[in-house]
């Protein structure tokens, strides 16, 4: 197997694993790509930042992410398991998930595409915006908010999760809108299926000091800013990312681990 690594490079840890695993992986008998070569696998080796920076930077080519940061959902594998999950990629102990990937559309132009979010708000603390949410091409919200975010399955736990959204189990065929922050309480999270094409449209503020900047973002890089009056669609693109499942992989025992979905409050 001819596997490429990446590593973070602000992460000291990060950059004597890399080097320690590249030695491990050709003791093993895979082929370490190091130059513009295609790889089979590409393991990225820091937290989910970088695994998202692979992704998008090796489109197509299998990913699986090494965890030395922080939470690691998506970049699952921790320090005690990377040798064994290269053993597992020895012996073939391992599936490829295709995963939901958004896309972004300004007209006619793709702008950007998100494994997990595309989200739509201000730029700038202080302003609040206005934006409409129509799917399909019918109107189905009006949010006065910080701004809303489209999540796929796979980044239902990252940003849309901590502002109140549910959890989606990759797979499941669905997408999440969930408003930041929004000037309403009984504005809540949406759920549909993964065919239905969102248009946001930015409005003018009718009350307040003048308008806020309102930025596109897809996985947390910006692609465009939106004035007032212009739109953008968001949809499942016909892309989709290819992620490494290893053997024993469970989406719940993660929820679990990962987010403490265990116990009880009640004593």
């Amino acid at each position: 197997m001819k596997i490429r690594f990446c590593a973070n490079s602000e992460k000291p840890l990060a950059k004597r694993e890399c080097e320690r695993l590249k030695a491990k992986a050709v003791s093993l008998g895979h082929a370490v790509i190091t130059s513009d070569g295609t790889a089979d696998v590409v393991i990225s080796i820091g937290g989910d930042g970088t695994f998202l920076k692979a992704v998008h930077d090796f489109p197509g080519i299998p990913a699986l992410g090494f965890n030395v940061g922080g939470l690691g959902y998506l970049a699952g594998v921790g320090r005690r398991d990377f040798d064994r999950a290269l053993k597992l990629l020895s012996s073939g102990q391992y599936k490829i998930s295709e995963r939901c990937l958004l896309e972004v559309r300004s007209g006619r132009r793709a702008a950007g595409y998100a494994l997990n979010d595309v989200v739509v708000a201000r730029e700038a603390s202080g302003r609040t915006v206005r934006l409409d949410l129509a799917a399909d091409g019918r109107l189905a919200a009006r949010y006065l908010a910080d701004g809303l975010i489209v999540s796929t399955p796979t980044g239902s736990t990252a940003y849309s999760l901590a502002a109140g959204g549910p959890v989606l189990v990759p797979g499941s065929g669905a997408l999440v809108v969930t408003p930041a922050n929004p000037h309403a309480l009984g504005i809540r999270p949406l759920v549909v299926r993964d065919s239905v094409r969102f248009t946001v449209t930015a409005r003018r503020r009718t009350r307040g000091n003048g308008e806020a900047q309102v930025g596109v973002f897809a996985d947390g890089e910006r692609v465009m800013s939106l004035e007032a009056g212009k739109s953008v669609d968001v949809m499942k693109s016909r892309k989709a990312a290819r992620i490494v499942e290893l053997e024993g992989y469970d989406p719940y025992e993660i929820l679990v681990r990962k987010l403490g979905w265990s116990g009880s409050n009640v004593k």
